[in-house]
């Protein structure tokens, strides 16, 4: 494809890209007949260039077309699909999908697995005995159908431009590209047959955006263009300086996302679900009101109508145990260590990159792709930042495979935690609603 040479030339010269030059590079990419240094001279172009709405919506089109679409057809309305940004503790997802479908909405989702100190749904998830991330579209239509959801990992037939291009994106120094994010991010939403998303768009320390006015920015381009796209889409901006609820780590994260179901623990978490749930209910027009939506989703889960669901995904898609009884069967780290209060006062911080962090030195995420996970580790925090503490009262606990891993995170763990004497300013749970 001689001509692509006048599409990077157009991009580097600040003339723009038409609806054709980015259908090109969808298809090129996707097809392997673009060279990568192309491509990533295209790439550096556009960091250097940031395309307009209009262009980031033609694109995140041309990418979602680059391979198969899930054809929904046929499951009942509305299909509706949830995604976050990534945050340190984030196991929301596993709360919301039972909880939606409970509410009467069809959930089918693709997720992907953790890199770095953000973990992936896939990843939690796999530390459940039996349970299968492997459905085929064919299962999961089926699936969804009975049940009212269903979920899967990635799967490379479904807008292969997107992995092309990030791959690219992530060894030529052109990750942080906005457009170039919210491109990724709706063209697998649309290739997975979403009509609505929903987006929780993280900020803080133990996210991809670390201030409010990126996360802002960044909330406001997915919805602007996914709406030029034809996707109805609202997002949430919510606060990841702390990790989210009390369970960093896989195994960790699934037992707590249960205990939620339960209509019990972390009343952070739980209000996240909810405030995500009630926005879901509204965006696809069941309700008519935050309030009405926040009502639904509570009955939903206090009722015990999101666990009964739970119960029923957790069974289809493999898992060996009645959700009830998948807690004592997760693996379970062999060292636990506690850090201690040295004296009494306010939690004041506990830095969610930091502890995001430590989980992974303990072997709980990745540092590259194809490292393995070990799902047991993980840090439990069980004071949050505002709450009192006594003297000699532990603050968090380590789950480690061993007696020198755990130490290396209590001294990591440390530097992340700091103490008041006074109650330190609340940081509310939702930033902004876009």
């Amino acid at each position: 494809m001689s001509g692509f040479l006048d599409v990077i030339a157009r991009r580097r010269d600040g003339l723009g890209n038409s609806e054709a030059d980015l259908r090109m590079l969808a298809q090129g990419a996707a097809e392997g007949c673009l060279p990568d240094e192309q491509l990533a001279a295209w790439l550096m172009a556009a960091y250097l260039r940031p395309l307009h709405p209009q262009e980031t919506a033609w694109l995140t089109v041309a990418m979602a077309e680059s391979g198969e679409r899930l054809d929904l057809t046929g499951l009942p309305r509305p299909w509706v699909d949830k995604h976050s940004t990534g945050g340190v503790g984030d196991k929301a997802t596993l709360v919301l999908l039972p909880l939606l479908a409970a509410c009467g909405l069809t959930v089918v989702k693709m997720s992907g697995r953790g890199l770095g100190i953000t973990g992936g749904t896939v990843d939690k998830l796999e530390s459940v005995p039996g349970f299968r991330m492997d459905l085929s579209p064919e299962e999961m239509k089926e699936q969804a159908e009975r049940i009212g959801l269903a979920i899967t990992g990635q799967t490379p037939k479904l807008a292969p431009a997107d992995k092309k291009l990030y791959a690219l994106r992530d060894v030529t120094g052109t990750v942080g590209s906005m457009p170039l994010i919210v491109s990724s991010i709706l063209s697998k939403k649309i290739a997975g047959g979403a009509e609505c998303i929903v987006l929780d768009v993280k900020c803080g320390s133990g996210a991809f955006m670390k201030t409010l006015d990126e996360a802002k920015e960044l909330a406001q381009l997915l919805v602007d263009t996914a709406d030029l796209a034809g996707l109805p889409t609202r997002a949430l901006v919510t606060d990841m300086s702390q990790p989210l609820g009390v369970a960093v780590g896989n195994a960790l994260e699934v037992a707590e996302a249960i205990e939620i179901l339960q209509g019990r623990g972390n009343a952070r978490l739980r209000t996240l679900c909810l405030e995500l749930a009630s926005l879901t209910l509204e965006a696809s027009g069941l309700v008519f009101s935050r309030t009405e939506g926040l009502e639904r989703a509570s009955a939903a889960l206090f009722e015990g109508l999101a666990l009964d669901k739970a119960r029923l995904w957790f069974k289809a898609q493999g898992c060996e145990y009645d959700i009830l009884d998948v807690v004592a069967a997760l693996p379970r780290a062999p060292v636990q260590v506690e850090i201690l209060s040295d004296a009494a006062g306010y939690l004041a911080a506990l830095d969610a990159e930091q502890v995001g962090r430590a989980v992974v030195d303990l072997g709980g995420g990745r540092k590259r792709k194809e490292d393995l996970i070990d799902p047991s580790v993980g840090v439990e925090c069980l004071v949050h930042v505002g709450e009192k503490v006594e003297a000699g009262k532990p603050v968090v606990r380590i789950h480690a495979r061993d007696a020198v891993s755990a130490e290396r995170a209590r001294d990591a763990l440390i530097e992340a935690i700091r103490f008041s004497e006074s109650p330190p300013a609340g940081q509310p749970l939702v930033l902004d609603r876009r």
